[in-house]
């Protein structure tokens, strides 16, 4: 089995003072480095790399990466270490996902449905306002703001981010999960367990009849880094299905326009033609937001609106349909 190149470079975005700690090792640091209690001669930079000070030890066991540290110390050959270094991150690969689930295709319907428990919360947000900040350019108060309100934080076990979509009551019902060691929006995403589908990560804006309407909860925030002024209740249905809608607009039936603005793709704008149609007949004003060629989702287009200001360029604005 080969990995891709992708996939090698997610593993090498551990964190190796994590990983460390992990095999039971006591991080300590030292300076510009960390080193470990239990071998002062190691020396791990940028929490990336690591070398270790001796001569008693052949070439090849004197330092490199996440992959070498697990070959050296916990006996794995690289196979086994990039898979290990993998699962740690949170990643999985699609094939191994669906490998799973067609060795056990009739015992779905008779699994009880898991209670729901979201995850344990990391004791900081680090790696959560690094990721959403630096990697995907969402303006530090916004995620503050949904920081705040505890629907937003970084989960213990591997600090995957957690986005949790609660009801009327604040009471939480659903929360999905993305990595913070992937690049290009490609690695681990999955909802938590038990979770109710019929609802989504949300922002409630009482004051407003007007609820925008997004695939993704980035593309969500996006949303606001880009249009700080929108005062609209807004919604991330996490897939193309519309249970979370119909779930907000019975909660809320003050709601009268709905504003949908799904990804620019073959996908989304074939579901935003269909909602549209669908809430229409329903006797709400609609409309379609969609961002501008050749940007794929408001992220996307948010990194580089801002990357461009950054630059001094002016980018053009979306066209509501």
């Amino acid at each position: 089995m080969r990995f891709t190149a992708e996939e090698l470079d997610i593993a090498k975005q551990a964190d190796l003072c994590a990983v460390a700690e992990r095999m039971g090792y006591s991080v300590k640091r030292i300076g510009h480095y960390h080193t470990l209690k239990e071998m002062d001669s190691i020396r791990i930079y940028e929490r990336s790399h690591w070398c270790r000070f001796s001569r008693r030890y052949d070439k090849g066991e004197n330092g490199g990466s996440q992959i070498d540290f697990l070959r050296v110390f916990a006996g794995m050959d690289v196979k086994e270490a990039v898979f290990w270094l993998l699962d740690f991150v949170g990643y999985r690969r699609e094939e191994s996902v669906r490998k799973i689930q067609n060795t056990v295709p009739h015992q779905r319907k008779e699994e009880k449905k898991k209670p729901f428990v979201l995850p344990k919360f990391a004791g900081s947000n680090v790696y959560l306002y690094r990721y959403l900040e630096h990697e995907r350019m969402i303006a530090r108060p916004v995620i503050d703001f949904f920081v705040g309100k505890g629907i937003l934080y970084e989960a213990k076990n591997y600090h995957n981010i957690v986005f949790v979509g609660t009801d009327r009551d604040g009471v939480p019902k659903f929360a999905s999960m993305r990595g913070v060691f992937d690049r290009n929006g490609k690695g681990f995403k999955c909802d938590v367990a038990g979770n109710d589908k019929r609802y989504g990560f949300h922002l409630y804006y009482g004051k407003s009849k007007r609820v925008v309407v997004f695939e993704a909860a980035i593309d969500l925030m996006s949303y606001i880094t880009m249009f700080p002024t929108d005062r609209a209740s807004m919604l991330a249905l996490g897939m193309l299905a519309d249970a979370p809608l119909e779930t907000f607009l019975a909660e809320h039936p003050e709601v009268e326009k709905i504003q949908f603005c799904l990804d620019n793709d073959g996908p989304g704008r074939k579901a935003a033609a269909s909602l549209q149609q669908k809430y229409t007949e329903k006797g709400y004003r609609t409309d379609v937001f969609l961002p501008p060629e050749p940007y794929k989702d408001f992220n996307q287009w948010n990194v580089e609106m801002r990357k461009a200001k950054e630059q001094g360029k002016i980018r053009e604005n979306a066209k509501v349909i």
